[in-house]
């Protein structure tokens, strides 16, 4: 579980730093869950492991869009102007009733978020953990690049179905143990 969260972390990291959402990120942490995997159980493997490898990688890669996302609201609330009102309708109007040039919401619209009653934080980050877990798919919107961007995540999570399976056991045998008696020659 730690490396799925420093390959989150990573994979955030980097999609935020640089601007660029590359894949390929998820086969490092393919890689690095299913090494922290087999190092966890001390070698056993199996297919529980590797249940538990492809899942974390998965969800490691698909949380960190949630990160992403909120960083390039933020930028792209920096460099948006400000929205301002436009003048009333007609002179004798209040200037709070105007209808905005169309940059912003309308009063009405205004009074009607207003009116709602906020989320349960808990329902937001479930709701914020399913779009999180979609967004491999969501991407899809794009289909050349939504395609590529998956194929390159089950190539991760087959990195660390890989690193996590059984490991062969060669039985060798049965043996002796004792030397044999010898027999008298006749």
């Amino acid at each position: 579980m730690g490396a799925a969260i420093a390959g989150l972390v990573g994979y955030a990291a980097f999609g935020i730093i640089t601007g660029i959402r590359i894949g390929y990120i998820s086969l490092a942490v393919g890689w690095l869950v299913g090494k922290a995997m087999r190092t966890g159980s001390r070698g056993i493997g199996g297919l529980r492991y590797q249940v538990a490898a492809a899942a974390f990688t998965y969800a490691a890669v698909a949380l960190a869009a949630i990160p992403v996302y909120f960083s390039q609201i933020s930028k792209d609330k920096a460099t948006r102007p400000p929205q301002v009102a436009a003048a009333p309708a007609s002179p004798g109007a209040p200037a709070e009733d105007a209808e905005t040039d169309g940059s912003g919401p309308s009063r009405a619209a205004t009074q009607a978020r207003e009116a709602k009653p906020p989320m349960n934080p808990f329902k937001a980050l479930g709701l914020l953990a399913l779009l999180g877990l979609a967004s491999p798919f969501l991407e899809l919107q794009d289909p050349f690049h939504g395609a590529i961007g998956l194929v390159i995540l089950f190539v991760g999570m087959r990195f660390a179905w890989q690193q996590t399976g059984a490991p062969k056991i060669d039985v060798v045998g049965p043996f002796q143990s004792r030397a044999p008696t010898p027999t008298p020659a006749t």
